[in-house]
């Protein structure tokens, strides 16, 4: 694969409009900030992932390629960790499209982090740096430098804000104590997702890549069975650093190489942006380096061929539902 340093550019990706919307005749339509959501038929979902990219808890913009690199990326990993935890997964029939599980969702986001870092206010680096010493019911050590290593991986939960609010910090004592999250199905779900998360991290070090932290999401099916659901160590939803020069960088105080939106973070931040107000413009430029590194992710990961699919994607779609119509579930 190739060095960091001699990372494959990804030709045309301006030349095609990021895939942001669509419209499907199906019914029980779900917006998520990245993931549209219709009821497929009477136990499965069709999940349509786009391009949009979110930050700061607000939609940014949209990066072409970045929704097929997620959806085919978590679809890889749904069926590398289902020995840890069924997961909701049927089919991908198309690369920006995952047919799944009809799943109940649990109300808070489940974050695994086993590094300090981050430029965002709730980040585990930001608290730490100006001197909280308990962040989510977590005692850390004094001495820590950013980007490093915790001493043990932990989970420190979130709410999941509404649109337009933002994601509030729990421990994992909030969790059970407000009623969220019932303390023996709590219990299962710490356990899954230190599994999954290591799991994660072994796959990612043979890679050359590292895996700083990521975020879970998790469901019970019809039965009451726990599911991960959503998706799976994708660049959205984890921080990769790349290995080789990891430990130069930090010893010459520079970020890790990332190939995630961590980039995307950070030109905002250094923006002076927090997620409140209209954002401002960070050029062209940035949306290129992302999609990158997304792909680059992708390959690095998988040890496959990135294959584009065509744009635009909604005709691409309605394509597939058209020759694989599902009656019960369309509008009238």
């Amino acid at each position: 694969m190739p060095a960091s340093s001699e990372r494959e550019p990804t030709t045309g990706v301006l030349a095609v409009e990021p895939f942001t919307e669509i419209e499907l005749p199906l019914r029980d339509r779900r917006d998520g900030k990245v993931r549209i959501s219709y009821m497929l038929d009477a136990s499965t979902r069709l999940f349509v992932t786009t391009d949009r990219l979110s930050a700061f808890d607000r939609v940014l913009a949209g990066v072409p390629y970045k929704g097929q690199v997620l959806n085919q990326l978590s679809a890889w990993w749904f069926e590398r960790t289902v020995d840890l935890v069924p997961n909701h997964s049927v089919s991908t029939p198309d690369p920006n499209v995952l047919v799944a599980l009809a799943a109940h969702p649990l109300p808070v986001e489940v974050i695994v982090r086993g590094f300090i870092t981050g430029v965002t206010d709730t980040s585990l680096w930001q608290r730490y740096a100006t001197g909280a010493r308990v962040v989510d019911g977590h005692r850390l050590p004094d001495g820590l430098a950013k980007n490093t290593e915790l001493p043990t991986p932990i989970v420190t939960p979130t709410t999941k804000g509404e649109a337009g609010t933002h994601d509030v910090p729990l421990s994992c004592a909030d969790v059970v104590d407000r009623r969220l999250v019932e303390r023996a199905l709590w219990d299962d779900v710490m356990a899954v997702a230190l599994a999954v998360f290591a799991r994660g991290q072994q796959v990612a070090a043979d890679a050359g890549l590292i895996l700083a932290d990521t975020k879970y999401e998790f469901g019970l099916d019809a039965s009451g069975t726990l599911m991960l659901i959503d998706e799976v160590h994708t660049p959205d939803s984890s921080r990769f650093w790349v290995a080789d020069g990891y430990e130069d960088r930090l010893a010459a105080g520079a970020e890790p190489e990332s190939l995630d939106k961590e980039v995307v973070r950070r030109a905002y931040a250094d923006a002076g942006y927090r997620g409140d107000g209209p954002p401002p413009d960070v050029g062209d430029g940035i949306w290129t380096a992302t999609s990158d590194r997304y792909i680059d992710a992708y390959r690095r990961l998988t040890g496959r061929a990135f294959e584009p699919g065509g744009y635009p994607v909604e005709s691409r779609i309605r394509h597939w539902l058209d020759t694989h119509p599902r009656d019960t579930a369309r509008k009238p």
